[in-house]
Order: structure tokens, then C-alpha cells, then sequence
């Protein structure tokens, strides 16, 4: 399957364009948090993509699980951008929490389906 079908790599695209629309536009936030930010969030579509391309299931689920660590670590950045500034963003962390779902589910049956052929 291509990877731009699918659904999670769509809504991790969605992601890193309402991050660049409404955080890293933001002038008045921290340089280094936004960086972050921009970094991770192009990590959760980046693993996604080359996940899709691992013929191994062991290596499909290693990228997978990176790109939900990424999206995880977007949860936080944000967090702290509302611990310091009171900005909050909850229908990007709405994405992001559908993302790490649907990206935890997708590792789970890799898992699955490799202990069944065990």
C-alpha cells in the first residue's frame, strides 16, 4: 500500500500544517520549543512514510513506534507551551492523540501477527 493513503499519514500531515499555521507562526514563543516541535511533528509523517516501505514486519513496527514516540513528544511540547504561555491547541493535541492510536494499533498487529506465526 502507498503510505500517502494512508489515514494516519494524512492526519500526521494535517498535523505538521496546523502546528505551522498556529504554534511555530507564533512569534512570541520560545525559538527552541517551536524547533522541537517542527522536528518531531516532521518525524511522526517521515516515520510513517519509511515504515511503509520495511518488507519485515519487525521493521514496520520499529518505524511505527518512533513516529508514535514523536507524536507523544508533540503532546508534550505543547503541554509546556500551555504551562508557560496559556496557549493551548486542542484540535491539533485531538490529532495528535488520534495519531498515536491509530499508530499504536498498528504496531499492536504487527505484533499480533507475528506471535501467531510463531
Amino acid at each position: 500500500m502507498d503510505f500517502k493513503n494512508l489515514i494516519v499519514y494524512q492526519k500526521a500531515l494535517n498535523v505538521v500544517s496546523a502546528l505551522d499555521e498556529n504554534v511555530l507562526a507564533n512569534n512570541d514563543l520560545d525559538r527552541s520549543i517551536k524547533d522541537q516541535l517542527r522536528r518531531a511533528s516532521n518525524s511522526i509523517v517521515l516515520n510513517i512514510a519509511e515504515g511503509s516501505s520495511r518488507l519485515s514486519r519487525a521493521d514496520r513496527k520499529n518505524f511505527y513506534v518512533i513516529a508514535r514516540g514523536s507524536a507523544l513528544e508533540c503532546k508534550a511540547a505543547l503541554e509546556i507551551i500551555f504551562r508557560t504561555k496559556k496557549l493551548q491547541y486542542p484540535e491539533i493535541e485531538s490529532t495528535l492523540d488520534e495519531v498515536s492510536k491509530m499508530l499504536f494499533k498498528m504496531t499492536s498487529n504487527l505484533h499480533d501477527t507475528a506471535e501467531q506465526k510463531q
